[in-house]
């Protein structure tokens, strides 16, 4: 939807994630979209390069979240999350399920 705005589909992916969770990590977008980490890793250099997006380590993860000190980053956010309602539901189900633990061996669904 908004491809032409950001720049590319992956960055629309990255943006609309993050929206939607808060804060994620390259290969848990990737998954989420299938698509390489590697590509959505240049999508995530770049914004935090550019001041959009700031990233710790937990672990030997690098999450990413919106940057706190970006001017505009309330309104990035709103125009995402109202994207987001624009999604088919299949789609808004599986970025806003928000599970960080693994399913214990053998558990059902």
């Amino acid at each position: 939807m908004l491809e032409s705005l950001v720049g590319s589909t992956n960055a629309e992916r990255v943006l609309l994630f993050l929206a939607a969770r808060e804060q994620g990590y390259a290969r848990e977008i990737a998954q989420t979209f299938g698509v390489a980490p590697s590509q959505v890793q240049r999508v995530l250099d770049r914004m935090e390069r550019d001041g959009m997006l700031v990233s710790n380590e937990v672990g030997r993860t690098r999450v990413y979240e919106f940057n706190p000190r970006f001017p505009f980053r309330d309104q990035v956010a709103a125009l995402f999350r109202d994207v987001l309602a624009r999604y088919p539901e299949s789609l808004q189900e599986k970025l806003t399920r928000n599970r960080r633990r693994p399913r214990r061996k053998g558990k059902p669904l």
